[in-house]
Protein backbone atom coordinates (compact mmCIF):
# COMPACT_ATOMS: atom_id res chain seq x y z
CA UNK A 1 0.00 0.00 0.00
CA UNK A 2 1.17 3.74 -0.72
CA UNK A 3 1.71 5.32 1.94
CA UNK A 4 -1.17 7.93 2.43
CA UNK A 5 1.16 11.16 1.23
CA UNK A 6 3.52 11.80 4.16
CA UNK A 7 0.59 11.86 3.63
CA UNK A 8 1.98 8.43 2.04
CA UNK A 9 5.56 7.36 2.26
CA UNK A 10 7.77 6.37 -0.45
CA UNK A 11 9.12 3.10 -1.21
CA UNK A 12 12.32 3.83 -3.04
CA UNK A 13 11.55 3.07 -6.82
CA UNK A 14 14.26 2.67 -9.69
CA UNK A 15 14.33 4.68 -12.74
CA UNK A 16 13.34 2.52 -14.88
CA UNK A 17 10.14 1.47 -13.45
CA UNK A 18 9.47 5.73 -13.09
CA UNK A 19 10.34 5.67 -16.82
CA UNK A 20 7.84 3.23 -17.58
CA UNK A 21 4.98 4.90 -15.62
CA UNK A 22 6.04 8.02 -17.87
CA UNK A 23 5.72 6.33 -20.65
CA UNK A 24 1.90 5.22 -20.06
CA UNK A 25 0.65 7.75 -17.84
CA UNK A 26 -1.15 10.15 -20.01
CA UNK A 27 -3.31 7.30 -21.18
CA UNK A 28 -3.87 6.46 -17.24
CA UNK A 29 -4.38 10.03 -16.52
CA UNK A 30 -7.48 11.19 -18.50
CA UNK A 31 -8.70 14.90 -19.27
CA UNK A 32 -11.49 16.58 -17.74
CA UNK A 33 -13.85 17.98 -20.50
CA UNK A 34 -13.41 21.81 -21.05
CA UNK A 35 -16.32 24.09 -20.07
CA UNK A 36 -17.46 26.01 -22.63
CA UNK A 37 -16.00 30.22 -23.11
CA UNK A 38 -13.86 30.81 -20.03
CA UNK A 39 -10.62 32.58 -19.47
CA UNK A 40 -8.54 29.54 -20.33
CA UNK A 41 -10.85 28.20 -23.33
CA UNK A 42 -8.55 26.21 -25.53
CA UNK A 43 -5.66 25.88 -22.78
CA UNK A 44 -4.68 22.71 -21.56
CA UNK A 45 -2.98 22.02 -17.89
CA UNK A 46 -1.06 18.67 -17.40
CA UNK A 47 -0.51 18.01 -13.60
CA UNK A 48 1.65 15.07 -12.72
CA UNK A 49 1.10 13.33 -8.83
CA UNK A 50 1.62 10.24 -6.76
CA UNK A 51 -2.34 9.93 -6.16
CA UNK A 52 -3.54 6.50 -7.32
CA UNK A 53 -7.45 5.09 -6.35
CA UNK A 54 -9.55 7.08 -4.61
CA UNK A 55 -7.09 10.51 -3.97
CA UNK A 56 -6.71 10.33 -7.76
CA UNK A 57 -10.42 10.11 -8.40
CA UNK A 58 -10.70 13.35 -5.87
CA UNK A 59 -8.23 15.14 -7.14
CA UNK A 60 -9.90 15.27 -10.45
CA UNK A 61 -13.20 16.50 -9.01
CA UNK A 62 -10.51 19.84 -8.39
CA UNK A 63 -9.49 19.87 -11.02
CA UNK A 64 -13.17 19.27 -12.81
CA UNK A 65 -13.72 22.44 -11.02
CA UNK A 66 -11.52 24.47 -12.48
CA UNK A 67 -12.34 23.43 -15.97
CA UNK A 68 -15.76 24.81 -14.93
CA UNK A 69 -14.52 27.94 -13.45
CA UNK A 70 -11.84 28.65 -16.38
CA UNK A 71 -12.18 26.62 -19.59
CA UNK A 72 -9.20 25.06 -19.61
CA UNK A 73 -9.29 21.72 -19.76
CA UNK A 74 -6.94 19.61 -17.71
CA UNK A 75 -4.88 15.99 -17.83
CA UNK A 76 -4.04 14.11 -14.60
CA UNK A 77 -0.60 12.27 -15.17
CA UNK A 78 0.18 9.88 -12.36
CA UNK A 79 3.94 9.89 -11.68
CA UNK A 80 4.58 6.64 -9.07
CA UNK A 81 6.03 7.04 -5.93
CA UNK A 82 9.37 8.31 -7.33
CA UNK A 83 8.44 11.95 -8.22
CA UNK A 84 12.18 12.93 -8.24
CA UNK A 85 12.80 10.53 -11.27
CA UNK A 86 9.61 10.89 -12.85
CA UNK A 87 10.15 14.57 -13.03
CA UNK A 88 13.65 14.36 -14.18
CA UNK A 89 12.95 11.74 -17.04
CA UNK A 90 10.15 13.79 -18.47
CA UNK A 91 11.86 17.35 -18.73
CA UNK A 92 14.85 15.59 -20.29
CA UNK A 93 11.83 14.03 -22.85
CA UNK A 94 10.78 17.62 -23.89
CA UNK A 95 7.15 16.14 -22.18
CA UNK A 96 7.38 17.69 -18.73
CA UNK A 97 4.28 18.57 -17.08
CA UNK A 98 2.72 22.13 -16.15
CA UNK A 99 2.14 21.29 -12.54
CA UNK A 100 3.62 18.87 -9.78
CA UNK A 101 2.18 17.72 -6.90
CA UNK A 102 5.15 17.05 -4.29
CA UNK A 103 5.17 15.35 -1.83
CA UNK A 104 8.28 15.58 0.42
CA UNK A 105 10.16 19.04 1.46
CA UNK A 106 13.32 17.70 0.20
CA UNK A 107 12.13 16.88 -3.34
CA UNK A 108 10.57 20.37 -3.64
CA UNK A 109 14.14 21.83 -2.77
CA UNK A 110 15.83 19.34 -4.73
CA UNK A 111 13.81 21.05 -7.84
CA UNK A 112 13.79 24.45 -7.19
CA UNK A 113 17.89 24.07 -6.91
CA UNK A 114 17.96 22.65 -10.19
CA UNK A 115 16.16 25.65 -11.12
CA UNK A 116 13.15 23.50 -12.43
CA UNK A 117 10.66 25.69 -10.55
CA UNK A 118 8.68 28.93 -11.32
CA UNK A 119 8.12 31.21 -8.42
CA UNK A 120 4.28 31.74 -7.52
CA UNK A 121 3.27 34.35 -8.65
CA UNK A 122 1.88 37.40 -6.81
CA UNK A 123 -1.83 36.65 -6.77
CA UNK A 124 -1.20 32.75 -5.96
CA UNK A 125 1.52 34.21 -3.11
CA UNK A 126 -0.93 36.68 -2.14
CA UNK A 127 -4.05 34.72 -1.56
CA UNK A 128 -1.69 32.01 -0.28
CA UNK A 129 -0.54 34.66 2.70
CA UNK A 130 -4.21 35.13 3.42
CA UNK A 131 -5.49 31.25 3.99
CA UNK A 132 -2.10 29.56 4.92
CA UNK A 133 -0.69 29.89 8.16
CA UNK A 134 3.41 30.87 7.81
CA UNK A 135 4.71 27.75 8.07
CA UNK A 136 3.36 26.13 5.13
CA UNK A 137 4.61 29.03 3.16
CA UNK A 138 8.12 28.38 4.78
CA UNK A 139 8.04 24.57 3.91
CA UNK A 140 7.37 25.88 0.20
CA UNK A 141 10.41 28.50 0.09
CA UNK A 142 13.87 27.66 -0.77
CA UNK A 143 16.55 30.52 -0.46
CA UNK A 144 13.90 33.34 -0.21
CA UNK A 145 11.40 31.99 -2.96
CA UNK A 146 8.29 30.85 -2.68
CA UNK A 147 7.60 28.01 -4.88
CA UNK A 148 5.50 25.75 -3.59
CA UNK A 149 1.45 25.83 -2.51
CA UNK A 150 0.91 23.26 0.29
CA UNK A 151 -2.67 22.08 -0.77
CA UNK A 152 -3.75 18.77 0.88
CA UNK A 153 -2.37 17.30 4.08
CA UNK A 154 -1.75 14.73 6.91
CA UNK A 155 -2.30 14.81 10.50
CA UNK A 156 0.48 12.88 11.76
CA UNK A 157 -0.29 12.82 15.36
CA UNK A 158 -3.45 10.95 15.93
CA UNK A 159 -3.27 7.21 18.25
CA UNK A 160 -6.38 4.99 16.85
CA UNK A 161 -8.23 2.47 19.41
CA UNK A 162 -10.72 -0.14 19.16
CA UNK A 163 -13.69 1.47 21.53
CA UNK A 164 -14.90 -2.00 22.75
CA UNK A 165 -11.17 -2.72 23.62
CA UNK A 166 -10.94 0.28 26.23
CA UNK A 167 -14.07 -0.22 27.52
CA UNK A 168 -13.25 -4.19 28.34
CA UNK A 169 -9.88 -2.47 29.73
CA UNK A 170 -11.45 0.23 31.79
CA UNK A 171 -9.60 2.82 30.44
CA UNK A 172 -9.99 6.55 29.32
CA UNK A 173 -8.68 8.37 26.59
CA UNK A 174 -4.81 9.43 27.99
CA UNK A 175 -4.11 12.86 28.15
CA UNK A 176 0.33 12.18 28.76
CA UNK A 177 2.39 9.63 27.12
CA UNK A 178 3.02 8.22 30.83
CA UNK A 179 -0.55 7.60 30.54
CA UNK A 180 -0.73 6.41 27.57
CA UNK A 181 1.80 3.35 28.07
CA UNK A 182 -0.27 2.77 31.30
CA UNK A 183 -3.43 2.36 29.10
CA UNK A 184 -1.18 -0.14 27.10
CA UNK A 185 -0.31 -2.26 29.84
CA UNK A 186 -4.01 -1.87 31.08
CA UNK A 187 -5.13 -3.26 27.87
CA UNK A 188 -3.00 -5.87 27.49
CA UNK A 189 -3.85 -6.93 31.55
CA UNK A 190 -7.31 -7.34 29.95
CA UNK A 191 -6.04 -9.50 26.93
CA UNK A 192 -5.31 -7.46 24.08
CA UNK A 193 -1.99 -6.10 23.67
CA UNK A 194 -1.25 -2.25 23.61
CA UNK A 195 -0.37 -1.39 20.13
CA UNK A 196 0.13 -2.79 16.77
CA UNK A 197 3.44 -1.38 15.18
CA UNK A 198 4.24 -1.27 11.44
CA UNK A 199 7.85 -1.81 12.01
CA UNK A 200 7.95 -3.79 8.43
CA UNK A 201 7.28 -0.07 6.92
CA UNK A 202 10.10 2.01 8.53
CA UNK A 203 8.74 5.37 7.84
CA UNK A 204 6.46 4.17 10.96
CA UNK A 205 9.12 4.45 13.13
CA UNK A 206 9.92 7.53 11.97
CA UNK A 207 6.95 8.86 12.82
CA UNK A 208 6.81 7.61 16.48
CA UNK A 209 10.38 9.22 16.90
CA UNK A 210 9.44 12.30 15.67
CA UNK A 211 5.96 12.32 17.97
CA UNK A 212 8.54 12.04 20.85
CA UNK A 213 10.87 14.49 20.23
CA UNK A 214 8.82 17.32 18.89
CA UNK A 215 6.99 17.36 22.36
CA UNK A 216 10.19 16.47 24.54
CA UNK A 217 13.02 18.75 22.45
CA UNK A 218 10.52 21.46 21.35
CA UNK A 219 10.06 22.77 17.83
CA UNK A 220 13.39 24.85 17.91
CA UNK A 221 15.60 21.28 18.67
CA UNK A 222 13.11 19.92 15.63
CA UNK A 223 13.89 22.11 13.30
CA UNK A 224 17.59 22.10 13.78
CA UNK A 225 17.62 18.42 13.73
CA UNK A 226 15.56 18.05 10.40
CA UNK A 227 17.82 20.66 8.97
CA UNK A 228 21.11 18.66 10.45
CA UNK A 229 22.52 21.52 12.15
CA UNK A 230 22.36 19.84 15.57
CA UNK A 231 23.85 16.47 15.45
CA UNK A 232 22.00 12.87 15.94
CA UNK A 233 24.08 12.70 18.91
CA UNK A 234 23.05 15.32 20.81
CA UNK A 235 21.30 14.48 23.99
CA UNK A 236 18.24 15.45 23.37
CA UNK A 237 18.00 12.79 20.59
CA UNK A 238 19.42 10.27 22.64
CA UNK A 239 16.26 10.96 25.23
CA UNK A 240 13.94 10.51 22.40
CA UNK A 241 15.38 7.49 21.77
CA UNK A 242 15.24 6.00 25.40
CA UNK A 243 11.66 7.03 25.85
CA UNK A 244 10.84 5.54 22.53
CA UNK A 245 12.71 2.36 23.78
CA UNK A 246 10.62 2.01 26.55
CA UNK A 247 7.90 1.35 23.97
CA UNK A 248 10.03 -1.00 22.38
CA UNK A 249 11.09 -3.43 24.73
CA UNK A 250 7.76 -3.98 26.71
CA UNK A 251 6.50 -6.96 25.53
CA UNK A 252 2.84 -6.13 26.67
CA UNK A 253 3.06 -2.73 24.95
CA UNK A 254 3.87 -4.48 21.20
CA UNK A 255 1.46 -6.81 20.09
CA UNK A 256 3.15 -10.29 18.76
CA UNK A 257 6.85 -8.85 20.28
CA UNK A 258 9.55 -7.07 17.80
CA UNK A 259 9.76 -9.70 15.47
CA UNK A 260 6.15 -9.92 14.87
CA UNK A 261 6.24 -5.98 14.41
CA UNK A 262 8.94 -6.17 12.22
CA UNK A 263 6.93 -8.50 9.78
CA UNK A 264 4.03 -6.25 10.24
CA UNK A 265 3.39 -3.85 7.41
CA UNK A 266 1.11 -0.41 7.50
CA UNK A 267 -2.23 -1.92 6.71
CA UNK A 268 -1.43 -5.07 8.25
CA UNK A 269 -0.91 -2.99 11.68
CA UNK A 270 -4.43 -1.27 10.83
CA UNK A 271 -6.12 -4.71 10.22
CA UNK A 272 -4.42 -5.94 13.92
CA UNK A 273 -6.76 -3.28 15.66
CA UNK A 274 -9.82 -3.00 13.31
CA UNK A 275 -9.55 -6.43 11.65
CA UNK A 276 -12.17 -9.39 11.61
CA UNK A 277 -9.45 -11.28 14.28
CA UNK A 278 -8.20 -8.35 16.55
CA UNK A 279 -4.45 -8.43 18.09
CA UNK A 280 -4.24 -5.11 19.43
CA UNK A 281 -6.17 -2.16 21.02
CA UNK A 282 -4.43 0.77 19.05
CA UNK A 283 -2.35 1.92 16.76
CA UNK A 284 -0.69 5.02 16.39
CA UNK A 285 -0.21 6.66 12.74
CA UNK A 286 -1.89 9.58 10.73
CA UNK A 287 -5.63 10.93 10.38
CA UNK A 288 -5.78 7.99 7.00
CA UNK A 289 -5.89 5.21 9.58
CA UNK A 290 -9.45 5.72 9.82
CA UNK A 291 -9.76 5.23 6.25
CA UNK A 292 -8.39 2.21 5.66
CA UNK A 293 -10.28 1.05 8.79
CA UNK A 294 -13.23 2.27 7.06
CA UNK A 295 -12.50 1.34 3.28
CA UNK A 296 -11.06 -2.68 4.14
CA UNK A 297 -13.13 -3.19 7.32
CA UNK A 298 -16.22 -1.45 7.25
CA UNK A 299 -15.74 0.58 10.70
CA UNK A 300 -17.08 3.60 11.25
CA UNK A 301 -14.67 6.29 12.50
CA UNK A 302 -15.72 8.21 15.30
CA UNK A 303 -18.29 4.89 16.46
CA UNK A 304 -16.07 1.60 16.13
CA UNK A 305 -12.95 3.91 15.06
CA UNK A 306 -11.98 6.26 16.96
CA UNK A 307 -9.00 8.61 17.81
CA UNK A 308 -7.36 10.97 20.18
CA UNK A 309 -4.65 13.29 19.91
CA UNK A 310 -0.39 11.96 20.15
CA UNK A 311 -0.31 12.88 23.96
CA UNK A 312 2.76 15.29 25.31
CA UNK A 313 6.01 14.03 26.34
CA UNK A 314 7.30 14.95 29.79
CA UNK A 315 5.34 17.91 30.50
CA UNK A 316 6.01 19.18 26.99
CA UNK A 317 3.14 19.99 24.07
CA UNK A 318 1.15 17.85 22.74
CA UNK A 319 2.81 17.46 19.32
CA UNK A 320 1.48 18.08 15.76
CA UNK A 321 3.25 16.52 12.89
CA UNK A 322 2.43 16.83 9.48
CA UNK A 323 2.75 15.94 5.67
CA UNK A 324 1.80 17.68 2.74
CA UNK A 325 1.73 17.80 -1.16
CA UNK A 326 2.64 20.78 -2.56
CA UNK A 327 1.49 22.20 -5.97
CA UNK A 328 4.53 23.75 -8.11
CA UNK A 329 4.87 24.78 -11.73
CA UNK A 330 7.55 23.44 -13.93
CA UNK A 331 9.29 26.11 -16.13
CA UNK A 332 9.48 23.54 -18.56
CA UNK A 333 6.02 22.70 -18.68
CA UNK A 334 4.06 23.90 -22.22
CA UNK A 335 1.45 26.02 -20.55
CA UNK A 336 2.75 27.47 -17.42
CA UNK A 337 0.43 30.15 -17.58
CA UNK A 338 -2.85 28.50 -16.85
CA UNK A 339 -0.49 26.25 -14.41
CA UNK A 340 -0.04 28.56 -12.36
CA UNK A 341 -4.08 29.93 -12.38
CA UNK A 342 -4.71 26.75 -11.02
CA UNK A 343 -2.45 27.40 -8.41
CA UNK A 344 -3.84 30.57 -7.79
CA UNK A 345 -7.22 28.80 -8.06
CA UNK A 346 -6.18 25.62 -5.37
CA UNK A 347 -4.45 28.47 -2.82
CA UNK A 348 -8.28 29.29 -2.11
CA UNK A 349 -10.38 27.79 -0.21
CA UNK A 350 -13.25 27.06 -3.07
CA UNK A 351 -10.76 23.94 -4.35
CA UNK A 352 -9.92 22.20 -1.17
CA UNK A 353 -13.79 22.17 -0.26
CA UNK A 354 -14.42 20.39 -3.14
CA UNK A 355 -12.03 17.30 -2.11
CA UNK A 356 -12.94 18.03 1.66
CA UNK A 357 -16.42 16.62 0.71
CA UNK A 358 -15.17 13.56 -1.22
CA UNK A 359 -13.25 12.41 1.69
CA UNK A 360 -9.67 11.50 2.09
CA UNK A 361 -8.52 14.70 2.82
CA UNK A 362 -7.45 17.28 5.07
CA UNK A 363 -6.36 20.79 4.30
CA UNK A 364 -4.00 23.40 6.14
CA UNK A 365 -6.46 26.16 4.97
CA UNK A 366 -7.48 28.85 7.50
CA UNK A 367 -10.65 29.48 4.98
CA UNK A 368 -12.24 26.29 4.56
CA UNK A 369 -15.26 25.72 5.85
CA UNK A 370 -14.99 22.51 8.28
CA UNK A 371 -18.85 22.05 7.53
CA UNK A 372 -17.22 21.14 3.90
CA UNK A 373 -16.05 17.67 5.56
CA UNK A 374 -17.88 14.88 5.61
CA UNK A 375 -18.06 13.51 9.02
CA UNK A 376 -16.99 14.64 12.81
CA UNK A 377 -13.95 12.35 12.68
CA UNK A 378 -12.58 14.52 9.42
CA UNK A 379 -13.71 17.41 11.11
CA UNK A 380 -12.65 17.23 14.20
CA UNK A 381 -8.99 16.01 12.68
CA UNK A 382 -9.33 19.18 10.21
CA UNK A 383 -9.83 21.63 13.43
CA UNK A 384 -6.94 20.11 15.35
CA UNK A 385 -4.45 20.71 12.19
CA UNK A 386 -5.54 24.36 11.61
CA UNK A 387 -5.62 25.29 15.51
CA UNK A 388 -1.92 23.94 15.63
CA UNK A 389 -1.53 27.30 13.43
CA UNK A 390 2.76 27.98 13.42
CA UNK A 391 3.37 25.23 16.00
CA UNK A 392 2.63 22.39 13.00
CA UNK A 393 6.08 20.56 12.27
CA UNK A 394 6.55 18.48 8.68
CA UNK A 395 7.43 15.02 8.78
CA UNK A 396 11.45 15.67 9.60
CA UNK A 397 12.00 12.37 7.76
CA UNK A 398 10.49 13.79 4.49
CA UNK A 399 12.25 16.84 5.13
CA UNK A 400 15.89 14.44 4.80
CA UNK A 401 17.80 13.92 1.75
CA UNK A 402 16.37 10.72 0.51
CA UNK A 403 19.12 8.35 1.30
CA UNK A 404 18.35 8.96 5.02
CA UNK A 405 15.18 9.45 5.59
CA UNK A 406 13.58 8.12 2.32
CA UNK A 407 14.72 4.68 1.41
CA UNK A 408 13.71 1.08 2.52
CA UNK A 409 16.67 -1.03 4.18
CA UNK A 410 18.91 2.59 5.04
CA UNK A 411 19.07 5.28 6.53
CA UNK A 412 16.87 6.18 9.54
CA UNK A 413 14.25 3.78 8.34
CA UNK A 414 16.78 0.67 8.64
CA UNK A 415 18.37 1.92 11.75
CA UNK A 416 14.91 2.66 13.88
CA UNK A 417 14.34 -1.20 12.63
CA UNK A 418 17.32 -2.48 14.35
CA UNK A 419 16.57 -0.75 17.39
CA UNK A 420 12.86 -1.81 18.28
CA UNK A 421 14.81 -5.21 17.65
CA UNK A 422 17.64 -4.03 20.17
CA UNK A 423 16.38 -0.57 22.10
CA UNK A 424 18.82 -1.12 24.82
CA UNK A 425 21.42 1.12 23.61
CA UNK A 426 19.97 4.41 22.15
CA UNK A 427 23.42 6.16 22.46
CA UNK A 428 24.98 3.26 20.03
CA UNK A 429 21.57 4.09 17.54
CA UNK A 430 21.80 7.86 18.21
CA UNK A 431 25.89 7.44 16.78
CA UNK A 432 24.72 5.08 13.68
CA UNK A 433 22.24 7.35 13.13
CA UNK A 434 24.80 10.41 13.05
CA UNK A 435 26.99 8.81 10.61
CA UNK A 436 24.60 7.80 8.10
CA UNK A 437 23.06 11.84 8.25
CA UNK A 438 26.17 13.27 7.45
CA UNK A 439 27.11 10.88 4.45
CA UNK A 440 23.27 11.88 3.55
CA UNK A 441 23.30 15.66 4.37
CA UNK A 442 27.23 15.89 2.74
CA UNK A 443 28.69 17.23 5.65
Amino acid sequence: MRRPSKTTRRTAATASAALALALGATACGGPTAPASGGELSGQTVTVAGVWTGSEQKNFKKVLEAFTEKTGAKTVFVPSGDNVSTFVGSKIEGGNAPDVVMIPQVGVLQQFAKAGWLQPLSEEAARTAGSTLPPVWKDYGTVDGTYYGLYFKAAHKSTVWYAPDAFAQAGVDEPKSYADLLKAGRALSDSGRPAFAVAGEDGWTLTDWFENIYLSQAGPEKYDQLAQHKLPWTDASVVKALTTLGELFKDKQLVAGGAETALRTDFPSSVEQVFGPAPKAGMVYEGDFVGGVAKDQFGKKPGQDAKFFPFPAVDGGKAPVVSGGDAAVVLKSGKNGKAGMRLLEFLAGPEAAEVWAGAGGFLSPNTKVDFGAYGDDTTRSTARSLVAAGNSVRFDMSDQAPAAFGGTKGAGEWKLLQDFLRHPADPQGTAAKLEAEAAKAYGN
